[in-house]
């Protein structure tokens, strides 16, 4: 049986604003779209509010590219937003262990907002944080650089993080994504992908000076 191809997760956080819908339809081949939302209190820097993201729903909903919108919460105590980020149009809301003491709770009214709930984790935490709520989620985010900013150097200790996690949801018998964000270009997508990664999330190797179309094909071609 072939190897289940790996799924690509563009940030937009990255793309050129003032061309959004450009910048969309460049990633039109993309499994996901990944929209940043920061707070400046969980992260030090603010980014996207439920405005963005409702136009990011129209140009999807417009071109019927069938994309998952995949929307990262870096917000403390996410369950305030939940039902709005929801209308506004994600298909996924993640939220950190570290922004919650109701890890659980939340991720459950996620799951009845009817939307994929998935949970993340920063370089610095446990991995043990994750596992109470493992069986619950349909994916699960391992940061591989300090969240806040895009461009970072990816952190290496990350490879054997996924490999840990792909054993406990192998485990499990869970198909949730174990995806990746921070950091990753052409070396390291191949070696997370080896490292048990299903799913990548890029911005600054996807949205590059020669395009977003152009970025995705490297990364694909080295994943091939």
């Amino acid at each position: 049986m072939p190897p289940t191809p790996i799924k690509l997760a563009p940030s937009i956080l990255a793309s050129d604003f003032t061309r959004l819908a450009d910048e969309l339809r460049a990633i039109r081949s993309a499994d996901y779209i990944h929209v940043d939302v920061m707070d400046g209190q969980f992260v030090p820097n603010i980014s996207f509010g439920f405005p963005l993201l409702e136009a990011v729903r129209r140009v999807r909903d417009a071109d019927q590219t069938g994309q998952f919108i995949d929307v990262h919460l870096m917000v403390q105590a996410p369950e305030r937003y939940l039902e709005q980020f929801a209308a506004a149009g994600a298909d996924g809301l993640t939220i950190h262990v570290e922004a919650t003491p109701h890890i659980h709770r939340a991720v459950q009214m996620i799951r009845d907002l009817g939307k994929q709930p998935g949970v993340v984790l920063n370089p610095g935490t446990p991995l043990e944080a994750l596992r109470p709520v493992l069986p619950d989620v349909g994916l699960v985010l391992i940061m591989s650089v300090n969240p806040g900013f895009g461009g970072q150097r990816f952190i290496p200790q990350t490879y054997e993080r996924v490999r840990t996690v792909r054993r406990w949801l192998d485990e499990l018998g869970s198909n949730a994504e174990l995806q990746v964000d921070g950091g990753v270009n052409a070396e390291t997508a191949r070696l997370l992908a080896e490292a048990g990664a299903s799913c990548l999330v890029a911005g600054s190797s996807v949205y590059g000076p020669d395009g977003a179309e152009a970025g995705l094909a490297r990364l694909r071609g080295a994943l091939a």
